[in-house]
């Protein structure tokens, strides 16, 4: 699943791999690698 914002075909392309390379779904892919975004966001507002 794509988010219905415009991302570029190479950050999608991105995911994609990281999906097919760690045997997840697109889906799973975009959730783990917003959390982790999102996560190192959360920390670097705490300093």
């Amino acid at each position: 699943m794509r988010p219905a914002i415009d991302i570029s075909h190479g950050i999608h392309g991105r995911v994609k791999d990281y999906a097919e390379a760690n045997d997840l779904s697109l889906d799973e892919a975009y959730m783990q690698v917003l959390e982790t975004g999102l996560g190192t966001l959360e920390t670097q507002d705490q300093r």
